[in-house]
């Protein structure tokens, strides 16, 4: 039962992020809105519940199954995509490396609450 509580945590900050984006109208992913406010209220309450954890343990084993559908849709719209090699590979640099500063920035905030218990 945790990894269902868990599941719910997630699927209601993706509706979260969903009714975010249908009013305020911005061009980003519900899923990313949803898992910024989950991240943010993770960082506020300092922890991550045990049922959520138990809930996503299982999808990042799969994160690479989820991510495929994406990038093998890309290659279907290459020719679009021709003039825009720059703007892509500055996008993918910096994601990158605001995604891994993020999650080093996060894991040594909660692993020093942790250590410090």
């Amino acid at each position: 039962m945790p990894a269902l509580n868990g599941l719910l945590w997630l699927i209601s900050y993706w509706l979260i992020g969903e009714v975010v984006i249908h009013f305020s109208g911005l061009p980003i992913s519900s899923g990313v809105v949803g898992m910024l406010l989950l991240c943010t209220t993770l960082a506020v309450i300092g922890r991550v519940p045990a049922s959520l954890a138990a809930a996503a343990q299982p999808l990042i084993a799969l994160l690479a199954m989820l991510i495929m559908p994406g990038v093998v849709g890309v290659f279907f719209i290459l020719n679009e995509l021709a003039g825009q090699w720059l703007a892509i590979v500055a996008a993918l640099l910096l994601g990158t490396l605001l995604s891994v500063f993020t999650t080093l920035w996060l894991l040594t905030r909660l692993m020093g609450r942790s250590h410090a218990d």
